[in-house]
């Protein structure tokens, strides 16, 4: 009886797997992803980095960071080596804009990329979805009136990346983006921590 439950669970593993993901059907080529961030018109999302738990405490408030989800030391390391690969790789980045939660403000101040600037449309909408469309577009909006040449990094949350590419990422991930004529985004390629 047992074997008899465990096989469609088998069979619905198999078949996600076999399935293309979101990044597959989008990815432009074989290119090493740190080759495409290179390429004009290139941005990258990045969810904050290592940040144990999940969500916020019921008490959270924007700018009172001890009511929040922190980084803990692997995540402040986490990114501060993300940074340094960045660098190393020789990787332009113009504009740094950050989600206000504090997680977030940490991981882009600690990789060095710049000056960071708060964008409350990273902010999170885990608590609260209505807000998911219109975020979105205001993201899709910003990247699309960007100046030609600006090369920007976002540091966000899950819920947000989800959001725009259909991707889940991990903590500390990178997902490189383009913008599109017709207001969508374009995911080219995937920087794994």
């Amino acid at each position: 009886m047992t074997l008899l439950r465990t096989i469609p669970v088998l069979l619905i593993i198999l078949i996600c797997c076999a399935l293309p993901s979101p990044l597959q059907a989008n990815e432009a080529d074989d290119a090493d992803p740190w080759e495409i961030w290179k390429r004009d018109g290139v941005h990258a999302l990045m969810r904050h980095a290592v940040a144990p738990g999940t969500g916020d405490p019921v008490n959270f408030r924007i700018g009172d960071c001890s009511t929040q989800r922190n980084l803990d030391q692997t995540g402040r390391d986490q990114a501060r080596e993300t940074g340094r690969k960045i660098k190393e790789i020789g990787i332009r980045i113009d504009l740094v804009l950050s989600s206000e939660w504090c997680r977030c403000v940490d991981t882009a101040t600690l990789l060095d990329l710049g000056p960071v600037t708060t964008e409350p449309s990273l902010n999170s909408f885990f608590r609260d979805r209505s807000t998911e469309r219109t975020q979105t577009r205001q993201i899709t909006d910003l990247l699309s009136e960007l100046p030609p040449g600006t090369k920007t990094l976002l540091v966000t949350h899950q819920v947000n990346i989800t959001a725009l590419t259909g991707i889940y990422p991990r903590s500390g991930e990178i997902i490189l983006i383009r913008p599109t004529e017709n207001g969508k985004i374009e995911t080219l390629a995937r920087l794994i921590p």
